[in-house]
Formats: structure tokens, C-alpha cells, sequence
């Protein structure tokens, strides 16, 4: 994951470096600006810093030596073993995972609102299951997991009930398991990435027991053990679905019907070959969506008619971001002609593509089903 920080964090944060260094290299042990600082200001310049830099601030001074254990945002990273070297030699997986066990057993009782948690050399089930517990126990709000692991994975039952819990992101190269009671009841954020889902039935309860979800995306998850799912859920504003890369075969496009009733939807977004197949109800007149198909031209007759299946559903919506290949996918010529629907609310459309001979006339097409359209935008699309 991405964390985007200002130019002026930035400045702080290099600062921060700065003066501790000159702390440290003080002969005269003379006392910085920095540690000046109240522990508020101090707390949240280390939130920015990643954790093992964080726990090295204690040996600066008896300012610094306990004020590592009140950060709140947590952040643990085994990428890092892939460069640190200890006397010349690479820092073990051993030291890494010490790091986190005594980190979290110093916390005593302060609480964690962010914790992330980066597995792709280190990862132990036992190991990441007891620092879980432990980090519940601290009433984390924000938990944001990337496990490589090659068995299937059980999130534990006091994950799945936590009370605090509102933003839960799973990035996972493998089978996700669910405890038999599986209920998030104040999660506002759900991404999951790259995760296999069991089945329909295990999947279903995952996506139905989140009554105050907001924000969920699914990327680049593998839904062939899957026939059937729905996402019914009244609170939800914003949709991702993320189906690119393309790996499968292209005799099989089979895919899973995702049915998706959202009637407080703002935004919906779609990037993929429509191996799986949309089905939209009662979205907003007030949504916006963002759709990105490639073509697949050995299956392009199937993947135009759950184009257009998908452009169905949407027809209520207000604005839209639409690449040239989608457009392309709509006006496919061995289908017939009056499938679109009209788009009696879309006033605003955004088309990332390039004007060539053969996209003309099915840019001409769909424009006559929108007769209330206001502003239309060129715009580039890396892949469209």
C-alpha cells in the first residue's frame, strides 16, 4: 500500500531526522528543539516514520525512552530484511519477528489505532494469529494485512467481532477462511486484493456481515470457486471491482454472477474482461462510475453482452469515465442494435480514448442515448 505525504510532512519528518542526529552526535549533550516538543506534536511526527525507526528513537535520550511505546499508528514491514545487513550480513527473519512480539508487549495498554502488518519473507500463522489477538486486545480501528502465505488463511473469530474495528484490508495470495460467525459490525472500509474466495456460501457471509460498510473494493481476487454472490448493502457509497490481469483461459469465461443492489451507491468502478458477470439494482441517480473493458476478441461477442448487461444497470447514473475498448464492447456488429438503454441523468462523460476511424462510430452510438449530456472530456487511459 501507497501513503501519500505532503511536502510539508515531508519537511517535518526530514527535520525530525535531522535534529536527532545532531542530538545524538552532541558532545556537549545539549538538549534540540525537537525534544522540546510536546508528546503530542512528537507522537505524531513518528506516526509518519516506519515502526522499527520509531523504537530506535529510544536511545536518544530519557526524553525519547519510553515515548516510542504511545505511538498509535503501527507499521511493520519485512521488506526490509531484503536490504538491512547486521555486520555485513543480512538481518535474519528471527529479528524481524522479536521485533514485533517486543514491540507489542511493551504497548501494556495504550491504545493502537492503525496497525499494518507486511509478511512476505517471515510469514508464521501462529506467530501473526498472537500478534492479531494482541493488537484487538488494543482496540485497534484500522488493520491493514499483506500475508504471502501459501496455505489457506483463517481469520480469527476475535478479528471478525471486533467492536472498533472500521477499516479492514486484506492483501493475500491465498484461500481466505472464515470463522462460522463472521460479523464486523462498525467496519466502514473493506479492501481485499489478490484473496481466493472458498466458496458462495463463506463469501455471502463475508459481504453480508458488514451493515455499516462504506468503501469496498475487491482486487484482482480469484472468484472461480464461486457461482453466485450478492452485494446488498444499504450504506454502501463507494464500489471497486478490479478483475485485471486477465490469466484465465479463454475458452472459460464462465465466471461468477455478482449481483450488486446498492441503493446509496456514489461511485462504482470496473476494470476487467467481465469474466464475471455484473449485475447492478437500484443505484443512485447521483452516482458516478468509472468502467475500463478490454477486449478479448476470442470471447468478444460474450464479453459485449454482459457489457451491455452492465450498462443496464447503470442508467440512472449522473457522470461517467469510459474507455475507447468498453465503448468499443458496446457496438459489437453480430449484436443488434437497440440494447442501450437511455441515459436520461448522465450530464457529464469523460471518454479515455483516442479518436480512430473504427472507434467513431460507436462513440456516435452511444452519445445518441444520452440526450441530456452537458460536458464531454477527452482524456488519456494507460491500456484503453
Amino acid at each position: 500500500m501507497v501513503t501519500v505525504v505532503s511536502r510539508s510532512r515531508w519537511h517535518t519528518i526530514n527535520s525530525f531526522k535531522r535534529h536527532t542526529t545532531l542530538e545524538v552526535h552532541n558532545p556537549e549533550g545539549g538538549e534540540d528543539e525537537i525534544s522540546n516538543l510536546p508528546d503530542s506534536i512528537l507522537l505524531h511526527i513518528l506516526s509518519y516514520l516506519p515502526t522499527r525507526d520509531v523504537v530506535g528513537t529510544c536511545i536518544l535520550s530519557t526524553r525519547w525512552k519510553n515515548l516510542w511505546t504511545c505511538v498509535e499508528n503501527i507499521d511493520f514491514d519485512d521488506s526490509f530484511l531484503y536490504s538491512s545487513r547486521v555486520f555485513g550480513y543480512p538481518m535474519k527473519v528471527t529479528s524481524f519477528m522479536h521485533l514485533v512480539h517486543r514491540f507489542l508487549q511493551l504497548r501494556e495498554k495504550s491504545v493502537i489505532k492503525k496497525f499494518r502488518l507486511s509478511c512476505r519473507v517471515c510469514f508464521s500463522a501462529s506467530h501473526v494469529c498472537s500478534w492479531l489477538s494482541t493488537v484487538i486486545r488494543h482496540n485497534v480501528q484500522d488493520l491493514d494485512l499483506c500475508l504471502f502465505v501459501e496455505e489457506p488463511f483463517m481469520l480469527l473469530q476475535c478479528v471478525s467481532s471486533c467492536k472498533t474495528l472500521t477499516s479492514l484490508k486484506l492483501e493475500m495470495n491465498c484461500v481466505l477462511e472464515l470463522p462460522t460467525s463472521t460479523y464486523f459490525p462498525f467496519l466502514k472500509i473493506l479492501h481485499l486484493c489478490l484473496v481466493t474466495f472458498r466458496d458462495d456460501s463463506s463469501t455471502q457471509r463475508l459481504l453480508s456481515s458488514c451493515p455499516m460498510l462504506q468503501e469496498l473494493a475487491i482486487l484482482d481476487c480469484e472468484w472461480m470457486n464461486l457461482k453466485q454472490v450478492a452485494i446488498s448493502i444499504s450504506s454502501l457509497k463507494s464500489l471497486i471491482i478490479d478483475d485485471l490481469p486477465f490469466f484465465g483461459s479463454t475458452d472459460d469465461l464462465n465466471g461468477c454472477k455478482i449481483k450488486i443492489d446498492a441503493e446509496n451507491l456514489t461511485f462504482f468502478k470496473y476494470s476487467g474482461y467481465l469474466s464475471n458477470e455484473i449485475c447492478l439494482y437500484s443505484i443512485s441517480s447521483s452516482a458516478n462510475a468509472s468502467i475500463h473493458i478490454p477486449i478479448l476478441y476470442e470471447k468478444r461477442n460474450q464479453i459485449a453482452f454482459r457489457a451491455v448487461e452492465l450498462f443496464r444497470g447503470l442508467h440512472k447514473i449522473s457522470a461517467a469515465r469510459i474507455s475507447s475498448r468498453a465503448i468499443e464492447s458496446l457496438f459489437i456488429a453480430d449484436i443488434e442494435k437497440d440494447r442501450l438503454p437511455v441515459f436520461y441523468s448522465l450530464t457529464h462523460l469523460e471518454l479515455s480514448m483516442e479518436l480512430e476511424n473504427h472507434s467513431i462510430g460507436p462513440l456516435m452510438e452511444l452519445l445518441q442515448c444520452l440526450p441530456k449530456l452537458q460536458s464531454l472530456h477527452f482524456s488519456e487511459m494507460t491500456g484503453a
